[in-house]
């Protein structure tokens, strides 16, 4: 399997794995009454699930972004920076002159 490929399902897993821990945070400690509301609820499970999925890939995308953005090359110093502004001379002329 490609070294990327391996990297995102990596990356995914982990983004899964931390939306675990923070949708059972979210219920366990009842933030705003989330955990009362989606245990009184007959659809309370869709409601999990859906913050499950839908903070998995948050943040899964996330933690491949990180990891990508981490496999920068430390050999080079860094390029471009901040450069002094070029003044360029430039006639005006006025309108009375026309």
């Amino acid at each position: 399997m490609p070294q990327l490929i391996r990297l995102y399902l990596s990356s995914v897993a982990t983004g899964f794995a931390l939306s675990g821990v923070f949708v059972s945070g979210l219920l366990w400690f009842d933030v705003a009454g989330l955990g009362h509301l989606v245990g009184a609820s007959p659809l309370g499970w869709l409601a999990v699930l859906m913050m499950f999925v839908f903070n998995g890939i948050v943040f899964a995308g996330v933690q491949f972004g990180v990891r990508i953005m981490a496999m920068q090359d430390d050999d080079q110093p860094p390029r471009g920076g901040l450069r002094a502004p070029v003044l360029v001379p430039v006639k005006v002329r006025s309108r009375r002159s026309r």
